[in-house]
């Protein structure tokens, strides 16, 4: 098995292409779809340098895996199964998602929320095989209800639960997001591979400056994780994360990703001019009256 790990500077996302080597079988976890939110355009440079890498080893790309929907980026996912006949997969707890985030933005009401628009809803602990290539699924809620992880041979792609040993864990202060559920999707699950195991991690924000890195281990990560090490509490844990996120701002590409994001990747319709809109709510949590007042 093969790792190519493309770091979007812009998100600081991880998009992983993992394949074999001989087979060319492939899957791609978590790709990322430029977007600017000043002008409100995506292009698409991250995809076409992404494709220049699978057309150049020929790689047989099945699955496009999504860890969860994403609230920092918008996903590539729909361009790249055009492109190269691949489906698209996500835990099955989307719906979950896809419930509450359907009232938040007032979608239609003939938008689906049984996970439809994905090919298909993956199940804690079952195992999806691509050739050589098997895929193991961990549900790890906690930053979502819907995160899993994918461990692939001696490597897990933990997405947004655990992080790099010197960062630390997701957030979750994200409608329907558990700090003890993240615990325990660490503690119990993450934490109980064999220490060796690879861990590829979905963002990396480098902290204190230093260069990009992605890939650590489960025993350096259980060692030296900032929030959550192998002798941390439930308690110590919920009550570090909890009064960290308190502090913390909204992703910049928050209300465009998730949109987006719970429809599997889909840009919104066209309206009848042809244009195509993001719902952006007001005052989202705290509403005003008609000139702004709260």
């Amino acid at each position: 098995m093969q790792i190519e790990a493309r770091y979007d500077r812009d998100t600081f996302t991880l998009t992983y292409l993992v394949f074999d080597a001989e087979t060319r079988d492939a899957v791609i976890i978590d790709p990322v779809l430029d977007y600017d939110p000043k002008a409100s355009k995506t292009s698409t440079t991250s995809v076409d340098e992404l494709l220049e890498s699978i057309k150049a080893r020929d790689l047989d790309v099945a699955w496009i895996l999504e860890t969860h929907a994403h609230a920092d980026h918008l996903s590539a996912s729909q361009l790249l199964a055009k492109e190269l006949g691949a489906k698209i997969a996500i835990g099955e707890h989307i719906q979950e998602v896809q419930r509450t985030f359907k009232e938040v933005f007032d979608l239609a009401d003939d938008f689906a929320t049984d996970g439809s628009q994905f090919d298909r809803l993956l199940v804690d602990g079952e195992t999806l095989e691509v050739g050589p290539l098997k895929i193991e699924v961990l549900h790890t809620p906690g930053h979502t209800p819907a995160c899993v992880s994918y461990k692939i041979d001696d490597a897990v792609f933990t997405g947004d639960a655990l992080f790099m040993h010197d960062y630390g864990t997701g957030r979750c202060d994200f409608p329907r997001g558990s700090a003890r559920a993240l615990y325990h999707s660490i503690a119990d699950k993450l934490y109980a591979l064999p220490d060796d195991t690879r861990v590829f991690v979905g963002h990396d924000y480098q902290p204190g400056g230093r260069d990009v890195a992605y890939e650590t281990t489960i025993g350096r990560s259980k060692r030296d994780n900032p929030h959550l090490r192998a002798e941390t509490s439930e308690e110590e844990f919920v009550k570090l994360r909890e009064g960290r996120d308190a502090t913390l701002a909204a992703p910049r590409l928050l209300l465009p990703s998730v949109q987006i994001n719970i429809d599997a990747g889909r840009l919104p319709k066209p309206h009848a001019n042809g244009q195509r809109y993001l719902s952006i709510p007001l005052n989202l949590g705290a509403p005003t009256d008609d000139v702004g007042r709260r």
